[in-house]
């Protein structure tokens, strides 16, 4: 398996990065792939993911959970954050030191490869709901795919071989993906 690099979490942000960039005013309260979230929840949980990311790399405070962390500006918001994960990860040595957390204990490369199909599958859920192409690596997919299939017992939905590696991740975490036949 491959293993990710601080270049492709760079790839990988900025490519969600864009897509946030595109919602229109009338798209935040739109209904995502994950149920109990809205666009605007899902871009929070982003946010909130990468600074729980980049308090567990400097060991610092964890952030509140269940703050708006978006404010009136949900794109600026998501790119501090997205810059302040791409710092941690970049530090020197964070990538081969082991981590502990919630699940248990993990080097910097695995928290690294958790982020991204985190971030990638939730960017697949805000081009659903906002119609928005994502343009999401599909090289990125199918590391992040290739990642959580060795880390994780999840109920796949079924989907077609021949789809993207994001239509793919999405559908091996349990979303009802769409594709033309």
């Amino acid at each position: 398996m491959t293993t990710a690099s601080v270049e492709d979490l760079e790839r990988a942000c900025a490519a969600v990065g864009d897509l946030i960039a595109g919602i229109g005013s009338d798209q935040w309260m739109a209904p995502t792939p994950c149920t109990e979230w809205n666009v605007r929840d899902v871009i929070n949980h982003l946010v909130g993911m990468n600074l729980v990311f980049t308090a567990l790399l400097d060991g610092g405070a964890m952030p509140e959970r269940g703050a708006d962390r978006l404010g009136d500006d949900p794109l600026g918001a998501y790119q501090a954050s997205a810059v302040a994960v791409h710092e941690g990860f970049a530090r020197p040595g964070v990538l081969e030191r082991i981590y502990a957390g919630p699940l248990g204990n993990a080097t910097g490369a695995e928290r690294l490869q958790i982020r991204l199909y985190d971030l990638l599958a939730h960017g697949w859920d805000l081009s659903q709901a906002t119609g928005i192409p994502a343009r999401l690596p599909d090289d990125l997919a199918e590391q992040a795919l290739a990642f959580v299939r060795e880390q994780l017992s999840a109920e796949p939905q079924p989907i077609d071989d021949a789809a993207s590696a994001i239509e793919r991740l999405a559908a091996f975490l349990g979303r009802q993906v769409r594709t033309e036949l």
